[in-house]
């Protein structure tokens, strides 16, 4: 199964400890996609943030290594909810507005759950 990773997903092992490719494959996912617009987006606060921060985006950098990268153009959100409609994929994230989004468009979301571990937001229901 396909998850499309977003930003703060890739950033929540430097922040919370959380090996998401191990919880990723738990859920049953094997095929771990991130847009080229979350790259870029990692990279600009890699130079921007200090810090924790900083330290997060760059680890989260280095772990987009080991995805598939995609080309698209426009905003990171827009092309994350475009991607996971297109290609039937989930969504790794923790972006409330972005949430709310792929919910709309009953898209699958996983999501960090009691800080140590990653659960389907649908579970929660």
């Amino acid at each position: 199964m396909k998850v499309i990773i977003d930003t703060n997903g890739l950033m929540i092992p430097a922040q919370f400890g959380v090996d998401i490719f191990e919880e990723l494959r738990r859920l049953g996912y094997n095929r771990f996609i991130v847009p080229l617009a979350v790259i870029r987006e990692l990279d600009k606060l890699g130079n921007k943030l200090r810090g924790k921060d900083r330290t997060a985006a760059k680890i989260a950098l280095s772990l987009s290594q080991r995805c598939e990268i995609l080309e698209a153009t426009g905003h990171a959100d827009d092309i994350i909810v475009e991607l996971a409609i297109e290609l039937g994929a989930a969504v790794l994230t923790n972006d409330i507005g972005l949430k709310k989004r792929l919910e709309s468009s009953n898209v699958p979301i996983i999501c960090l759950r009691q800080k140590n571990r990653l659960g389907n937001v649908a579970d929660e229901i």
